[in-house]
């Protein structure tokens, strides 16, 4: 795979396909840590006199304008950190969009507006997602794929732009890929994976796959409801994908028959109602009370997590261990966090909730081995499955239409 290095972009239009999917309070960006990882591929881009055009989508707008997902903030603070001006046009492959690149002078930066303001950059249609992706590629002479969060997509500007111009892999990419294909290929063992958050379906289809790759897996956060619901125990009013209880049931065999233990929390912080005042208690995880709700792991828990995880060499996590954004059910992602960063292990954090629980438990991220920026990438590439735009960016073949 090329990298950004291997292209002459002097005086060249460079699309770079970013993830800038930041979060935002009203127009206010709570976390820039995206737009910081972008900051590598695009500045190298500027000083070698490249005319960058910066392509990247916020939030799910349906596929039309709507100004709660202008990029406008984004690009400002893009435009803070670099330190030089970065130009929003108006639209995403419109009259505005080719105005701003035809003015871009060398080492000058304009960002499209939001990607999926144009119902083709998601579209499952190949025809209308390539009149999208043609669209976009006369904006540039060469493109940079940099959004490692985004690859798992098979979108516009992700998968058929790569396909239509020269194109290299930014300096996220190839990190992304140098440190999670630590997770799908020569892994040092023992290989704990650690699995939590509130996005319980995404996660469950990637126990069969790590299965076949991990020693261990942990199971807590929201996930774990799911899985002692399988079992037969009461979860009250916790969160639980009643859809998925007979695949879990067929992992949790799966794991007895294979000798991989599937480790749930033997204790749950259980409380009335999501709230910091709510009546809360400690309850074992098989006896939580009815119309309560599990918000975190127990101290129990903690401990049996910390014990698992002290005697691996290499530690993925991907998912809160309960809602640490509320103090009273905060105490089981810390307790792994310090678990991981006292393994001696390599370990790689996934997932963004992930990474905004570490940074507002006040965790560095350079505790850590690595810290992922990709959401649902960073948990379908340690499982070995193929990744569209990162295939695009290996092809070193340019397909026109």
């Amino acid at each position: 795979m090329r990298t950004v290095d291997d292209l002459d972009v002097a005086g060249l239009r460079v699309l770079v396909r970013a993830d800038l999917n930041v979060p935002l309070d009203g127009t206010r960006i709570t976390g820039d840590g995206r737009i910081r990882a972008s900051l590598p591929t695009l500045s190298a881009l500027i000083t070698r006199g490249a005319r960058v055009v910066v392509c990247a989508h916020l939030g799910r707008p349906g596929g039309k304008p709507d100004p709660r997902y202008s990029l406008a903030p984004v690009a400002e603070r893009l435009g803070e950190l670099l330190g030089v001006p970065v130009t929003l046009a108006a639209d995403t492959v419109g009259p505005a969009a080719g105005a701003a690149v035809a003015a871009l002078p060398p080492g000058g930066v304009v960002m499209l507006e939001n990607l999926r303001f144009c119902a083709g950059e998601t579209s499952k249609d190949a025809a209308e997602r390539g009149t999208f992706a043609d669209k976009l590629a006369a904006l540039a002479d060469a493109y940079v794929g940099d959004g490692f969060g985004v690859l798992h997509r098979r979108h516009a500007s992700v998968y058929d732009v790569a396909r239509r111009l020269p194109h290299a892999a930014g300096y996220l990419v190839a990190a992304e890929t140098e440190s999670l294909g630590r997770l799908a290929a020569d892994i040092q063992r023992p290989y704990a994976v650690l699995l939590g958050g509130a996005k319980v379906a995404d996660k469950i289809g990637a126990v069969g796959a790590l299965l076949d790759r991990a020693d261990q897996i942990l199971v807590g956060g929201a996930m774990a409801f799911t899985f002692l619901a399988a079992q037969g125990h009461p979860v009250g009013t916790s969160l639980v994908e009643a859809g998925q209880l007979d695949a879990v049931r067929g992992y949790l065999d799966r794991a007895r028959r294979t000798g991989t233990p599937i480790v749930l929390p033997p204790d749950i912080v259980a409380a009335a109602a999501r709230a910091d005042d709510a009546p809360r208690k400690v309850v074992p995880a098989s006896e939580i009370p009815p119309d309560w709700m599990g918000l975190d792991i127990g101290p129990a828990s903690a401990r049996l997590f910390t014990e698992r995880l002290a005697g691996a060499r290499t530690i993925f996590w991907n998912g809160p261990m309960g809602v640490f954004e509320l103090a009273p059910f905060a105490a089981g992602t810390p307790a792994v966090a310090e678990a991981l960063i006292g393994s001696g292990a390599f370990t790689v954090i996934g997932g963004g909730d992930t990474t905004a629980a570490i940074r507002a438990l006040g965790f560095a991220e350079s505790a850590f081995g690595y810290v992922s920026t990709g959401g649902g990438a960073s948990l379908d590439y340690p499982q070995g499955k193929d990744l569209p735009g990162l295939d695009a960016l290996t092809d070193s073949a340019v397909v026109r239409a």
